[in-house]
C-alpha cells in the first residue's frame, strides 16, 4: 500500500491529468525553466527515453526542433500532428556503434542538447544502486562525447554517493559551467540529483 501511495503522489496525478506519459516530465520542466535548455529550433536527444515524459516537454518546447528518444526498449509512438517526424524513436543500445550512427544520421550536425534519466534496476543494496547509477551516468557522457555539439548542453540523473561526487568532478573540465541540482519534483524518498553541463567542450578524438 505504501508504494502505491508514494508512486500515486499528486504530480504523478497531474501528470496523468495532463496527458504525460510520466510524473518525470516535470523534472525536465523544472531543469528547463532554470537552466532554458529547450527552445525552438534546438535538437534534442533523450537516452532512456521510455517512457517518454521527457520525449513530450521536449517536443513542446522545442517548435520546429528535432527531438530523437533512444531506448533498449520500443517506446509507444506519438501523435504529434503534421510533423510526426518531429520525435524520431530509435530502439537499440546506444553503447552500439551502430545505434551511435543512426543517431548522427538523425542530426548530421550533433544534437544541441543530449539528456539522460537513465536509472539501473534498483537491487535495494545501497553501494550497488549508487556504482549502477555512475555506470549510466559515464554511459550518458559517453555518448554526448559522440554526439553533442560543442557548446551543447548535458543532463544526467545520478544517485548520490561518493562515487557520483567523483563522477562529478572528472566531467567538469568538459564544461564552462557543471551545476549539481537537486530537484523540487524528485520524490523525498529518492537520493538522486542531476548533473547539468553547460557550455560542452568537445575534447573527443
Amino acid at each position: 500500500m505504501s508504494t502505491d501511495y508514494v508512486r500515486k503522489d499528486h504530480l504523478y496525478q497531474r501528470a496523468k491529468s495532463e496527458g504525460y506519459r510520466s510524473r518525470a516530465a516535470f523534472k525536465l520542466i523544472e531543469l528547463n525553466d532554470r537552466f532554458h535548455l529547450l527552445k525552438p529550433g534546438r535538437s534534442v536527444l533523450d537516452l532512456g527515453a521510455w517512457p517518454g515524459g521527457w520525449l513530450q516537454v521536449a517536443h513542446q518546447r522545442t517548435r520546429g526542433g528535432r527531438v530523437v528518444g533512444v531506448d533498449l526498449v520500443a517506446i509507444e509512438p506519438f501523435g504529434v500532428g503534421p510533423r510526426e517526424d518531429a520525435v524520431r524513436l530509435i530502439q537499440g543500445d546506444v553503447r552500439d556503434e551502430s545505434t551511435i550512427a543512426q543517431l548522427l544520421s538523425c542530426s548530421p550536425q550533433r544534437f544541441d542538447i543530449v539528456l539522460s534519466d537513465m536509472a539501473p534496476k534498483l537491487t535495494g543494496i545501497r553501494e550497488l544502486d549508487a556504482a549502477a547509477s555512475v555506470g549510466c551516468g559515464e554511459l550518458a557522457f559517453w555518448a554526448a562525447e559522440q554526439l553533442l555539439r560543442p557548446g551543447g548542453s548535458f543532463v544526467a540523473k545520478l544517485f548520490k554517493s561518493d562515487e557520483a561526487q567523483t563522477f562529478f568532478r572528472t566531467i567538469r573540465p568538459a564544461f564552462e559551467k557543471l551545476h549539481r541540482v537537486e530537484l523540487k519534483s524528485t520524490r523525498k524518498t529518492s537520493n538522486e540529483f542531476y548533473c547539468v553541463g553547460l557550455g560542452f567542450r568537445h575534447m573527443s578524438g
